[in-house]
């Protein structure tokens, strides 16, 4: 099973299994920071359609932060791994003392990524979620579930990497699910890619600021005096 170059290439071929959206003005791609939003851009760029960062902090386990817990989303959803919760004998107290720790970096990085922009609006829209990989979904679940509130017309998850089990719990949640590799046994997001480097706010930053006239009509070209 060839293994995706990076997140670049894992967007262009996302982008391919979706042409059906390309230039929809009632669609729009939204990215999963940090990873996700560069998966995302060229998603968006090759479909020329607006794009926007959606906000989802992984809730890590005490002592063992890869371990998801649940995770959070904009406007206080959360959703919890219930078995590893169980597995863990986690205390209400300590989910909470965890959510109020990722709520604020949340929070500020929201600040960070937006500014003073207005959110996109979402209603009656196909939106498309993506993200760079998925192990458990978590994180992609509490984004579905908050999405919901906004009453897009149609869901679509776009991933690169998942396990087959998790892109199944998700179609039964949304209205498409796209997986480019579900490998098993799976290992980890990083292990199918060659180039997994971390991604940066300030690189977050820049794609969201390129970004901005996706999916809209350039200008008409001056006429140059006769």
């Amino acid at each position: 099973m060839r293994a995706l170059t990076d997140r670049r290439e894992a967007g262009r071929r996302l982008a391919a299994e979706l042409e059906e959206y390309k230039g929809r003005p009632d669609t729009i791609v939204l990215g999963l920071p940090r990873g996700g939003v560069v998966v995302a851009y060229e998603v968006a760029e090759a479909l020329q359609v607006p794009l926007d960062v959606y906000l989802v902090r992984k809730l890590g386990a005490p002592g063992q932060e890869e371990l998801a817990v649940g995770a959070i989303a904009s406007g206080g959803v959360r959703v919890l791994n219930e078995d590893v919760v169980f597995a863990l004998q986690l205390s209400q107290q300590q989910i909470d003392a965890i959510a109020a720790r990722e709520e604020a970096l949340l929070n500020r990085r929201e600040q960070a990524y937006r500014g003073h922009s207005r959110k996109v609006e979402l209603e009656g829209k196909n939106v498309i979620l993506v993200d760079d990989g998925l192990a458990t979904g978590a994180s992609m679940r509490t984004a579905i579930r908050s999405l919901q509130s906004h009453q897009p017309a149609r869901v679509v998850v776009a991933v690169p990497v998942a396990p087959e089990e998790t892109c199944a719990v998700l179609r039964r949640e949304v209205d498409e699910v796209i997986c480019l590799v579900t490998p098993a046994p799976f290992y980890s997001i990083g292990s199918w890619y060659v180039d997994f480097s971390q991604t940066t706010d300030d690189e977050v930053i820049e794609l969201l600021e390129k970004a901005r006239l996706f999916g809209k009509t350039p200008p008409p070209a001056e006429q140059k005096g006769t």
